[in-house]
């Protein structure tokens, strides 16, 4: 019998490393605007059930913001929460292409010590992929560990 769950766990991880980023990722991204206030923001990802949302600014996308940043930018600094969102948000974002495969999401994840990234198709953000999206079933030592311990302190 454990012969089979090998098997099914090496299914799952070629399934999971030969997928595109398309395959995996959380479509419809939800936008804040960057002079939304970080009350409004946290509204919205508490109403979406959703951790991150992407901010525009001027039409163009400007950055990611966490419910992480919010506590640790926001509250832990004492900002208010009619203050705007926009500048709390990550600015430098790293997108990914939404055809490319999995495991350039991996490595722009690891290189950049992120734990999401935009998924980008023909110049518009249609998705997220998070480092859980990403997640391959096994001992911790074994899949994305490495991305884990590089984002840990991001």
């Amino acid at each position: 019998m454990a012969e089979r769950t090998d098997t099914s766990e090496a299914e799952e991880v070629a399934r999971i490393m030969c997928a595109r980023v398309r395959d995996v990722m959380t479509p419809g991204p939800i936008g804040v605007d960057y002079d939304q206030s970080i009350g409004e923001a946290a509204r919205t990802m508490r109403d979406w059930g959703i951790g991150a949302v992407l901010v525009v600014r001027d039409g163009a996308l400007y950055g990611l913001v966490t419910d992480r940043d919010l506590v640790v930018r926001a509250v832990a600094e004492g900002k208010g929460p009619d203050e705007p969102v926009g500048p709390l948000s990550s600015s430098d974002l790293i997108g990914v292409d939404a055809g490319a495969d999995v495991a350039v999401a991996a490595r722009l994840m690891r290189d950049h010590a992120v734990r999401r990234l935009p998924v980008l198709q023909d110049g518009q953000a249609t998705g997220i992929v998070s480092l859980g999206d990403l997640a391959i079933p096994g001992p911790p030592a074994a899949g994305l560990a490495a991305i884990t311990k590089v984002t840990a302190a991001a």
